[in-house]
């Protein structure tokens, strides 16, 4: 009986040990001691310190404050398709497409991509502070993917986007784009001017000149969005991206800011823009390619257009079947034309009053015309 107690106390004199060694980190297994981690039971249970945070840098204080005065001028645009259910003849509107745009003055006038809402029966633009607003429809310029949006504003105070200028830009400069990619609106993405004098295909086919190279993430839902220069102020609309996926690949576009601020009042006074032109049409490109013709071959000329007045020719179909080619323009003020959008190109830097001369190739033989371009 006695043996039997001294055994009891034993172990539990054992276990007693035991315990405090584990408490102190000596483990004892066999005849080896194991250190241990000791059990902090009130470090395990409670939130981490926080250490304290540095300064922000100077650079991040300007990129978040650009942000914060720029943010409040980009809105959320909503294109929407509006359809009739014809048991109950209600009318309702279903979202169709979603992107950005930025607030151009004042007045309601929102500026965003032409191929944003070109399908669309009806839109809505979210402002920064969530309030959505019924837009209207003021003027679309397709061939540069711009469009002009108004909202009634009420009593509500509007801040237009400072304005910048795309001329004196520089490869390497710090850009920012504002945009909602997939949805999630008011995202900031940063990046540099890759490229200038780009040019792109507008919805129309017809070359945007001029363009902006970023490689700040531009993803589907950012068109129509501004890219601002570090002083906050506009210098392109983001527009397109090159990417086989879809999505942001460094490669992106933006509409340049000079091209803007010349279109954009004349879409907000007319609804359209006006542009020099000829009054012809021409073939396309890579037509005329195939048939080996240097130059801008006339299709037609329109009525009552300086061509006509000027006596250009376009395509005729002989009455044996035969198409006979008529003026093909090979140079403009000694500039040379390889085809159609070369045309396009220099006309667009020119202003409707603008006397030219054109060089031409009829049947053959040069002549020179000289005209003055009208407004289209």
């Amino acid at each position: 009986m006695a043996d039997h107690s001294m055994a009891i106390t034993t172990t539990k004199s054992l276990r007693k040990t035991l315990f405090s060694a584990i408490i102190g980190g000596l483990v004892v297994v066999g005849s080896y001691l194991l250190y241990t981690t000791p059990f902090l039971f009130n470090d395990a249970t409670t939130p981490r310190h926080v250490s304290k945070q540095a300064p922000l840098a100077p650079e991040e204080r300007l990129v978040i404050n650009l942000f914060e005065k720029a943010q409040t001028s980009v809105v959320y645009i909503t294109s929407l398709s509006v359809e009739r259910d014809f048991l109950s003849m209600n009318v309702f509107e279903t979202p169709q497409g979603a992107g950005t745009g930025f607030i151009w003055n004042e007045q309601g006038y929102i500026v965003t991509n032409f191929h944003l809402i070109q399908d669309a029966q009806a839109a809505t633009v979210t402002l920064s502070d969530q309030t959505t607003l019924q837009a209207s429809l003021v003027g679309v310029e397709p061939d540069k993917d711009i469009a002009v949006l108004k909202v009634m504003t009420g009593k509500k105070n509007l801040t237009p986007i400072p304005i910048g200028t795309s001329k004196d830009l520089r490869v390497g400069q710090k850009v920012y784009a504002i945009g909602n990619p997939f949805g999630f609106d008011h995202t900031l993405t940063t990046g540099v001017i890759s490229g200038l004098g780009r040019e792109i295909k507008s919805v129309t086919e017809r070359p945007i000149q001029g363009v902006i190279q970023t490689d700040a993430a531009i993803n589907p839902g950012n068109s129509g969005g501004p890219l601002l220069d570090s002083s906050g102020r506009l210098i392109g609309m983001n527009t397109a991206i090159v990417s086989p996926s879809g999505a942001y690949s460094g490669i992106g576009f933006a509409v340049p800011v000079d091209t803007i601020n010349r279109i954009v009042p004349q879409l907000i006074k007319n609804g359209r823009a006006t542009k020099p032109g000829l009054g012809i049409r021409v073939i396309e490109s890579n037509l005329a390619r195939r048939q080996g013709i240097v130059g801008a071959i006339i299709a037609d000329v329109l009525p009552r257009s300086p061509a006509q007045a000027s006596g250009l020719r376009g395509i005729k179909r002989l009455k044996n079947g035969t198409v006979h080619f008529g003026d093909i323009i090979t140079a403009i003020d000694g500039i040379q034309i390889q085809d159609g959008d070369d045309l396009l190109r220099i006309l667009d830097e020119r202003q409707p009053g603008d006397a030219v001369t054109l060089e031409i190739n009829r049947d053959g033989v040069q002549r020179k015309i000289r005209l003055t371009l009208g407004a289209l």
